[in-house]
C-alpha cells in the first residue's frame, strides 16, 4: 500500500478534513484487493471506458470490426460460388476442387495462430490493419491467374489475412466495449450473413452473365470443357468468355481494400490501453485514454499519478519495464508459454477441448452436405473445409437436375443467406432470456441445424431446396451468435 508521503509526492492533495482525495479511494477500493499491478491498472481502464458508455469511438470500433467479420464470410462464400466456373475453365478434376477449400482453410488456421501470437507482441493497431491489407492485396490478385497452382497459392495467402483478422476483431471489440454492452459482441456476428449476402448478390450479377456458353453449357446442351481438353476448333470454355468469377474476386478484393482504407486512413485506431499497460507503456496508455475521451466529447480521469500511486504494489509479469527489454524471439516464447493456461487443470482442459470440438462441428455443418455429388461418383468430407463453401455447389448441382437455371440458383443464394441476419439477432437475444440463455440457445439451434441438413439430403425441388437451406442457415447463424 502506498504511504501518505509517497502519495503526496505523486501530486495528490488532502481534503479540508485531512482525508485523502479520490486517489486514496481508488487505492483502498476493496475490488483492488488481491489483484496484480497489471490487473489493478486494467480495472481502472475498464471503469474509465465504462464511464463513456457506447460513445462515438466505441461505435466506430464496432462497425469497423464488423467489417472484418464481413470479409471473413465474403471469401468463405466466394470459393463455393466460383468453383464450378473455375473448374470448367481451368480443367481440373472434381476431386481437385477440394484443394482450393483446403488451401483457404490452411491459410485460415495459420493466420489465426500466427496473428493470435503476434497481436500481443506487435500490438492490436498493426495487426488490426495488416491482416486486412494482406487479404486485400492477395484478394485483388486472385482473379488474375490462369492456372490451378497459382489459384491455390493466392487462396492460402487470402486465408492467412482473413484468418488473422477475426480473433483480432473480437479482442479489440471486447477491450473497448463497456461492460454493460458486452452482448454486442454476439451481435457482431450479424456482419457474417451480411458478408454472405453481399458476396452472393455480386456473384448473381457477374457469374451467370459472364459464364461460358449458356450457363456453362454449349450448343448441344452439354457442359463446355476447358480448351486444352478438347480438339482445336471445337466449342470450349476459355478465359475471355468466362470472366464472371474473376469480376467477383476482383470486386471482393476492392471491398477489402476499402475496409483497409477506412481503418487506416479515415479512422485512426488507438492502440489498446490494456496492451500498452501489459507492455509497460503506461504513459502511452494514459495518452490513448485521453484521446478516446476527447473523441467521445468527454474528459478522462486517468492520469500517470493514478498509476504511480499503485506502482509500489507487487509487480507482475507484463506490467513494467521487463517486456520492453525482451527481444522479439523472447516475446514469442513468453506468448506461446501462455497457451499452457488452456490445459492448466482438468476443468480448463475439458472446457478448451469442448470449445474446439464445438467450433469444428460448426464448421463441418455445410461440408456434410458435400457428400451429395451428381451421380454420387465422388464423396467429399474434408474436415478442413470452412462453413458454407460446399453448399453453393450442392445447390447448383441439385438445381441443374431439376432444370433450374444457374442465374435462378444464384438469386436463391441471396434469398437463403439474408435470413441469417434475423438468426444472429435471435441468438443475441437469447442471452437475456430466463431459463434459456446461451446454453439452451446453442443446444436448440444446433439440433435444428442438424435436422435441416438431414432433410436437405432427402428432397429435391426448388421450393424445398430454398426453404430447407433458409432453415439451416438461420439456425447456424443463431448458433454462431
Amino acid at each position: 500500500m502506498a504511504n501518505l508521503k509517497e502519495i503526496g509526492d505523486a501530486g495528490v492533495t488532502l481534503g479540508p478534513d485531512g482525508k485523502m482525495t479520490e486517489l486514496q479511494d481508488i487505492i483502498n477500493d476493496p475490488e483492488m484487493e488481491g489483484l496484480t499491478l497489471y490487473e489493478k491498472k486494467a480495472l481502472l481502464v475498464n471503469r474509465e471506458l465504462d464511464s463513456h458508455g457506447m460513445g462515438k469511438y466505441q461505435w466506430y470500433i464496432f462497425f469497423l470490426c464488423g467489417m472484418g467479420y464481413m470479409i471473413d464470410l465474403l471469401y468463405a462464400q466466394a470459393f463455393g460460388l466460383v468453383e464450378p466456373a473455375l473448374r470448367q475453365e481451368l480443367g481440373f478434376s472434381v476431386e481437385a476442387s477440394g484443394n482450393i477449400f483446403s488451401s483457404f482453410s490452411a491459410g485460415l488456421c495459420a493466420g489465426a495462430f500466427v496473428w493470435g501470437v503476434l497481436v500481443d507482441i506487435i500490438g492490436r493497431q498493426y495487426a488490426f490493419n495488416l491482416t486486412v491489407l494482406i487479404a486485400s492485396v492477395f484478394g485483388l490478385c486472385l482473379g488474375a491467374p490462369s492456372n490451378y497452382n497459382g489459384i491455390l497459392v493466392l487462396t492460402a495467402f487470402v486465408g492467412f489475412g482473413v484468418g488473422g483478422n477475426i480473433p483480432i476483431d473480437t479482442t479489440i471489440t471486447l477491450e473497448f466495449l463497456p461492460q454493460n454492452r458486452r452482448f454486442l459482441l454476439a451481435v457482431l456476428s450479424i456482419f457474417q450473413p451480411i458478408g454472405v449476402v453481399v458476396c452472393s448478390g455480386i456473384a448473381y450479377g457477374f457469374v451467370p452473365k459472364y459464364a461460358c456458353g449458356d450457363g456453362g453449357l454449349g450448343p448441344d446442351g452439354k457442359e463446355l470443357k476447358a480448351c486444352f481438353l478438347v480438339p482445336e476448333g471445337q466449342p470450349c470454355c476459355d478465359k475471355a468468355s468466362n470472366m464472371g468469377w474473376r469480376y467477383l474476386l476482383f470486386t471482393l478484393g476492392a471491398i477489402c481494400l476499402c475496409v483497409f482504407l477506412l481503418r487506416f486512413v479515415l479512422f485512426r485506431f488507438q492502440e489498446s490501453p490494456k496492451y500498452l499497460i501489459y507492455r509497460g507503456k503506461d504513459a502511452k496508455a494514459v495518452e490513448v485514454l485521453h484521446n478516446i475521451a476527447k473523441f467521445n466529447g468527454r474528459q478522462s480521469t486517468i492520469t500517470m499519478e493514478v498509476f504511480a500511486a499503485l506502482s509500489d504494489e507487487d509487480s507482475s509479469a507484463g506490467s513494467g519495464d521487463e517486456p520492453l527489454k525482451r527481444s522479439f524471439g523472447e516475446n514469442v516464447k513468453v506468448e506461446l508459454a501462455r497457451y499452457k493456461i488452456l490445459f492448466s487443470n482438468p476443468t480448463m482442459a475439458r472446457l478448451t477441448i469442448l470449445v474446439w470440438i464445438t467450433y469444428m462441428f460448426d464448421y463441418w455443418g455445410f461440408s456434410i452436405a458435400g457428400m451429395y455429388i451428381k451421380n454420387v461418383h465422388v464423396v467429399w468430407l474434408r474436415l478442413t473445409i470452412l462453413l458454407g463453401s460446399l453448399l453453393p455447389q450442392i445447390l447448383l448441382t441439385k438445381n441443374h437436375e431439376i432444370h433450374v437455371s444457374t442465374a435462378e440458383t444464384y438469386r436463391n443464394y441471396v434469398i437463403i443467406y439474408i435470413c441469417g441476419i434475423p438468426g444472429v439477432l435471435l441468438g443475441a437475444l437469447m442471452y437475456g432470456v430466463p431459463l434459456i440463455g446461451r446454453q439452451m440457445g446453442m443446444i436448440v439451434s444446433s439440433a435444428l441445424m442438424g435436422i435441416s441438413l438431414f432433410i436437405f439430403a432427402t428432397i429435391n425441388t426448388e421450393a424445398s431446396n430454398v426453404g430447407i437451406n433458409i432453415m439451416e442457415y438461420f439456425f447456424q447463424s443463431m448458433f454462431n451468435a
